[in-house]
């Protein structure tokens, strides 16, 4: 269809599946929800690029093609292959896709967490049938008792019990420390668990992080010391996050290295809001941590310690 301006989109928001990407349409109008591999596409229904797929108009005629992915490497999962662009899911819980030998994954379950409230003072989460993700629900207490569990994680007030519209005022405000960032080099997730919102839950937080870019020239150690803690690129850089680039550019601290064995990850960070342009023209923000300070250490991550689960360094005092 030929292209029409000034531009009409749909007024209602684009919903679609997860781990499906939005896109422009040939005419640089309006986002569609892209097509996956081995779906026919357009011009006006282009594939995902985002998944290494391209639009071949040599299998189908009359101005239709099918989704194909560019060579690459395919990914074995428990003796199953998928090929490169490959979406599938594993389990209920899991939306994954084949990445040229590499596997993600996005989950299909909310995974947070919930502090016992005046108005749900005893949380539960359910497995009901027929459903696969685990749903909260309120068990009712006797009327004596209901404030008794919620008030662990509110403040005692001698003047007045917390009122149910009066939450945030008497939160017991209650923040973990971040984890350690789930990659050595290169932009990575950082995590912590905290009811600091207007409805005091105890949620699941992530931010950005990177200890040092992979390409990091290495600098020399100063005579008599075995470790760089905390070097500075020269120059300004941009962040890049899901072939996004950050508007602004920066100068951040990064861990260092040791040549005596030790491993220098960091210690004292801040977390700042970090606005990123899209190649499609979208804006989004992500909260991202900044370095302070590095400490170098033999508690050293092992080799795909996100997956196993071995490390339990980590950083504190988050100084925004």
């Amino acid at each position: 269809q030929a292209c029409t301006y000034p531009c009409q989109c749909p007024s209602q928001p684009l919903q679609c599946p997860a781990g499906t990407s939005q896109v422009l349409d040939a005419c640089g109008c309006c986002k569609v929800c892209a097509r996956q591999l081995g779906e026919l596409c357009s011009l006006q229904k282009p594939c995902d690029h985002h998944k290494g797929l391209y639009c071949d108009f040599s299998k189908i005629h009359r101005g239709s093609g099918i989704c194909l992915a560019h060579e690459g490497a395919t990914c074995d999962l428990l003796g199953k292959i998928y090929h490169n662009g490959e979406s599938f899911q594993p389990t209920c819980k899991l939306q994954c896709i084949c990445m040229d030998g590499a596997i993600g994954c996005i989950p299909l379950c909310s995974d947070d967490l919930r502090l016992p409230s005046p108005e749900c003072p005893n949380p539960r989460r359910v497995k009901f049938r027929n459903k696969c993700c685990e749903e909260w629900i309120c068990e009712e207490g006797g009327e004596e008792n209901r404030f008794e569990t919620a008030m662990a994680v509110f403040r005692e007030d001698p003047a007045r019990k917390p009122e149910l519209n009066n939450l945030q005022e008497n939160c017991l405000v209650q923040t973990t420390e971040w984890s350690a960032c789930s990659k050595s080099c290169g932009m990575g997730i950082s995590a912590r668990v905290t009811n600091d919102n207007p409805q005091c839950r105890l949620e699941k937080e992530t931010r950005l992080c990177m200890v040092r870019p992979c390409d990091f020239p290495v600098e020399k150690t100063k005579k008599g010391k075995k470790c760089v803690r905390t070097p500075k690129p020269r120059q300004s850089l941009h962040f890049e996050f899901s072939g996004c680039t950050s508007t602004h550019s920066y100068r951040p601290k990064f861990c260092g290295s040791c040549t005596d064995g030790r491993c220098c990850t960091p210690y004292v960070t801040s977390t700042v809001e970090v606005e990123f342009r899209c190649p499609e023209g979208d804006f989004f923000q992500r909260k991202m941590m900044f370095i302070k300070m590095c400490s170098c250490h033999y508690d050293c991550p092992r080799d795909n310690d996100i997956f196993l689960a071995t490390y339990h360094r980590r950083m504190i005092g988050d100084h925004v």
